[in-house]
């Protein structure tokens, strides 16, 4: 059990540092909402090594530590309906074998930022920024590519040194 609890520990502190470090780097495109997901590869790793149980609390903690710690309120309500919305799509993706953790990781980051463009038309009554869509859809892809190959190369690292969750 205190294994388990580590694990959780310091996949948690992972996403939340992923998180911070993202947050340091100019956007990789001059729009708005366009971000690398690099807290979505810890997430991925989690999901694939742990289980999706484990993966949901773990994206729990990291979106909630890190709306209190970076983005606040607003922030929190973006980043749980990405969050939530891309961990649906993700477990379900997965439980399709041809999907792969990339294809799982290119549904996840398409999602996310459909889910995040809904709530922000939502919250600003500005129905205008579903025009933004292609750009973020484009952005899930390419994006979600990079994160699931670096989710994929550290599984693999994981699984050669014998950790067991």
């Amino acid at each position: 059990m205190s294994k388990k609890v580590a694990f959780y520990g310091v996949f948690a502190a992972l996403a939340i540092l992923m998180g911070y470090v993202e947050s340091l780097f100019p956007p990789p495109v001059p729009v708005q909402g366009v971000k690398l997901g690099l807290a979505n590869v810890i997430v991925l790793i989690a999901l694939y090594f742990m289980g999706a149980k484990a993966a949901l609390g773990i994206n729990v903690i990291r979106v909630v530590i890190s709306a209190l710690l970076f983005s606040g309120f607003s922030g929190f309500l973006y980043s749980i309906a990405g969050a939530g919305v891309s961990f649906i799509i993700m477990v379900l993706a997965k439980k399709i074998k041809s999907s792969g953790i990339i294809g799982v990781s290119v549904l996840g980051g398409v999602a996310h930022n459909i889910a995040q463009i809904g709530v922000a038309a939502a919250v600003l009554n500005t129905p205008g920024l579903f025009y933004y869509l292609p750009v973020l859809i484009i952005s899930g892809v390419v994006m979600g590519v990079i994160t699931g190959i670096a989710a994929r190369y550290c599984l693999t690292h994981i699984e050669k040194s014998g950790f067991k969750y």
